[in-house]
């Protein structure tokens, strides 16, 4: 497959509504996209201020202090406490690293890589990208043979799915039936509000617990865009098997893949403080405690988002009809067929608006169901 054969970029299929919730004369409440609005903490800006004289090329692998400090939270806020610097790696955001695991993985032509029903396109993509065959399971029994490799995202995007330490085991079992890789993608897992997730660590497929004593095939995928407000800065990382963490390095080492020295060091600044990803949590959870009632007042149904930074929610109906109704509020939301045929009815609402303007839209919300 060539990039050329890719389909249009999804979110230029929002543009209508985005103009039709930008009449409202209250003006647009922009739900629609993940993207933090809130500042960079200051201790991270500082970090990454005093390591602006980078005259020389990073490097691919990580400075030490950056691998030290992801191996230190894994342990402190993960419960993984048995890794070493080999088995950890920085990328550049997690995006990039989701798109081209297959690629690096030298997955192509036959090759199976299974996602979640309801998923983030990228991991679609990736496997388009080589001409490996996309398998959207959520069963672990439905994994078929020939799989190469399998992406879980937990908690997930757009629905908040958290897998428990008994599911990730369950799955790490069925992948190595499969001889597969098992990649986690878990950049919400400071995000936790219901059931067990309300007082509980969520859990990573490096957990003990999971892996039986042996990491090898998996993956755990993590980037500080939510929990630290870096989008901009595309700080992330990967851990897990040192033998495909080496693997990794030395293609990306080929591939000039490496981020740069500031954001490393900003990067390990913020990996060690945890003050300020409790308090962005606190303001994601004063969101989502002014939007989930207005939205079940107006007749939606939330459904998961247990944990995450979305609203996951269906009027039972269309979504491109929910998207329109939203609209005409001055609501910009994101629709739900984005993440696969299996989520046609439902649309996703982001916590990443300003605290202000997520009130407004609740204040419609509520005053469209009296």
């Amino acid at each position: 497959m060539s990039v050329r054969d890719l389909a249009d970029y999804p979110w230029d299929a929002v543009v209508p509504f985005r103009e039709r919730a930008s009449a409202h004369a209250g003006g647009l409440v922009d739900l629609s996209v993940g993207s933090p609005v809130d500042p960079t903490p200051e201790i991270i800006r500082r970090a990454l201020a005093e390591a602006t004289d980078a005259h020389a090329y990073p490097q691919t692998v990580g400075t030490p202090a950056l691998r030290e400090a992801i191996v230190s939270w894994y342990a402190r806020r993960r419960g993984v406490d048995d890794l070493t610097v080999a088995n950890v790696l920085p990328t550049i955001g997690s995006k990039e690293l989701v798109a081209l695991l297959p690629t690096l993985l030298g997955l192509g032509e036959g090759d199976i890589v299974v996602h979640p029903e309801i998923a983030y396109p990228t991991y679609d993509v990736g496997a388009r990208v080589v001409g490996a065959m996309p398998l959207p399971a959520d069963d672990p029994a439905d994994w078929p043979e020939g799989t190469k490799l399998i992406w879980i995202n937990t908690p997930g995007n757009p629905d908040g799915r958290t897998w428990t330490v008994s599911e990730l085991a369950a799955a790490v079992r069925r992948a190595r039936e499969l001889d597969a890789v098992i990649a986690s993608d878990e950049c919400y897992a400071e995000l936790g509000w219901d059931g067990a997730w309300a007082t509980e660590a969520i859990p990573s497929i490096l957990d003990p617990r999971v892996t039986g004593g042996s990491r090898a095939n998996l993956l755990s995928v993590y980037s500080l865009s939510k929990q630290s407000n870096l989008a901009g800065y595309r700080a992330a990382f990967v851990a897990g098997c040192p033998r495909i963490v080496a693997d990794l390095l030395t293609a990306r080492k080929h591939l000039g893949l490496m981020p740069p020295e500031p954001v490393q060091h900003a990067m390990a600044v913020a990996l060690g403080d945890d003050e300020h990803v409790a308090a962005q949590k606190e303001l994601y959870r004063e969101r989502r405690e002014l939007l989930r009632p207005a939205v079940e007042a107006a007749g939606f149904r939330l459904d998961g988002s247990e944990a995450g930074l979305y609203l996951w929610v269906t009027e039972g109906r269309d979504a491109w009809e929910s998207m329109a109704r939203l609209a005409d509020l001055g609501i910009l939301a994101g629709p739900g067929p984005f993440y696969g045929a299996a989520a046609a009815s439902h649309v996703r609402l982001a916590l990443t608006a300003p605290t202000e303007r997520v009130a407004e839209a609740a204040r419609r919300l509520h005053a469209a169901a009296s």
